[in-house]
């Protein structure tokens, strides 16, 4: 579920969480590491006042009782063993005094010898405590046999000290796994704070031309957020809405003087006179509609739905063909596709000829849209090449003219309102054909691009197949 509460508050409650279970399992560790080293200690204790028994005969320490075999010990089948030697030298070679042999029987465990500090040397003492302080490390139940020099065989029995229950319990996993959790927690928190940032800058991207309310959730900022940007589209919206209301108002109310202007402009009897007349009359209409048509375009309240763009255009191209207008449609060139098995070599070979362009999109504004660059063409260009084509992202509608003139800066200008190319001359417009076309490609996730073609100018209106 959702949090309202302020990130600032969540993330000083995580950090002063991330710090508690940090201490706890630092001393966790260090509270076992310690009572694992009083353990090892007083089982090295023990290994040296049975050393001091064995060798002095004085009393044994709590938690050890000795009993002599009356034969050698025989390891059990199944059981491992492992041999020990403490000489009283520094080498074996130098050893004085009696060796002190050491014997230890287990089910499960081969102890290290290597463990043993004196092994091969030193004092027998020490290594005997370190055999016992070996035994303290590992939870099992070994039998423990002495024998000095060639005297019998003692068995030490000490379960209370080497013994699984009188090991402490290790918690140091514990703490490890506090301090990973903990981490986890901390890391899948801030990873889900930071998707949430990531999918509200996704959906601020891709906000389908101001229709569609940004996603309102996550910590109190982002809710914030999203609510005042949702605030801001929607009155902005309702100022494009009220713009094209009141254009369209005007558009209405400028019909009726228009039409008297007609009536009287036909009376006159001066033919220039009049021609200039209605000409004007014809700008301000045509301005008038212009605008109005641009307003609604960047409203875009026409739903999205899914379409085919190459009978959209095979429609559009139809109908200037009707009029006598010369625009052709232009088939794409087949793309060429590898084709082959596990067992086969790939082979290249041409995609079918006709292929429908599939996507989602307004038909009314991609209809418009294709007819002002149609338009555009036979207007400077003298004629009208229409080609339509996509890939897997990306679907285009490419509109070639021949003979325009224009350069690099009127094409970057010519996307703006009121914009017209050095080429116009007498043309009739107002400058707002590629600007609609540009709103209407950005609405659908895409961009108008000019490019230089053979023969005259290449427009490209370029859209996203699934925005919307």
């Amino acid at each position: 579920m959702p949090s309202r509460r302020s990130l600032r508050v969540l993330a000083s409650l995580w950090v002063v969480l991330a710090m508690l279970a940090g201490g706890a399992s630092v001393w966790l560790w260090m509270a076992s590491d310690a009572a694992w080293r009083a353990h090892l200690d007083r089982a090295y204790i023990a290994g040296l006042a049975l050393y001091d028994s064995l060798e002095n005969g004085s009393a044994l320490p709590q938690g050890l009782s000795i009993s002599q075999t009356r034969q050698a010990p025989v390891t059990p089948q199944g059981w491992r063993e492992t041999l020990i030697t403490l000489t009283g030298g520094g080498r074996p070679d130098l050893s004085r005094g009696d060796r002190l042999s050491v014997r230890i029987q287990s089910p499960d465990i081969l102890y290290p010898a290597a463990g043993v500090e004196s092994v091969g040397g030193g004092s027998q003492a020490a290594g005997l405590a370190s055999v016992t302080r070996t035994l303290a490390r590992f939870c099992s139940e070994p039998r423990l046999f002495v024998q000095q020099d060639t005297g019998p065989w003692f068995q030490v029995r000490g379960s209370p000290v080497w013994g699984c229950d009188a090991a402490p319990p290790d918690r140091r996993l514990l703490a490890g796994a506090l301090l990973l959790g903990a981490l986890a927690l901390l890391l899948g928190w801030v990873a889900e704070v930071s998707a949430a940032f990531t999918a509200f800058a996704a959906a601020l991207r891709n906000h389908r031309a101001r229709n569609a309310a940004l996603p309102v959730g996550g910590v109190e900022e982002l809710r914030q957020t999203a609510e005042a940007v949702n605030a801001y589209v929607a009155q902005d919206r309702a100022a494009l809405e009220n713009r094209a209301l009141v254009l369209s108002g005007v558009s209405h109310d400028l019909g009726t003087p228009a039409t008297r202007l007609r009536l009287r402009s036909a009376l006159i009897e001066d033919e220039a006179l009049r021609a200039r007349l209605e000409h004007d009359i014809d700008e301000m209409t045509t301005m008038i509609d212009g605008v109005l048509t641009y307003t609604r375009a960047e409203i875009g309240a026409e739903p999205f739905r899914r379409l085919s763009l190459t009978s959209l255009a095979e429609a559009v191209v139809a109908d200037y063909q009707d009029v006598g207008l010369p625009v052709t449609l232009r088939r794409a060139s087949p793309r060429p596709a590898r084709a082959g098995t596990l067992f086969a070599r790939s082979l290249t070979r041409p995609t079918a000829e006709s292929h429908a362009i599939l996507m989602r999109g307004q038909p009314t504004s991609l209809r418009r849209a294709l007819s002002n660059l149609i338009d555009n063409a036979l207007k400077y260009g003298r004629e009208a090449v229409v080609l339509v084509d996509g890939d897997a992202d990306e679907a285009w509608m490419t509109v070639t003219d021949r003979g325009s003139v224009l350069t690099q800066d009127d094409l970057a200008r010519l996307t703006g309102a009121f914009q017209r190319g050095g080429n116009a001359g007498a043309a009739t417009g107002v400058g707002l054909g590629l600007a609609i076309v540009s709103t209407i490609a950005a609405q659908h996730g895409g961009r108008l691009e000019f490019h230089r073609a053979t023969e005259g100018l290449e427009a490209r209106l370029v859209l996203a197949r699934t925005w919307a």
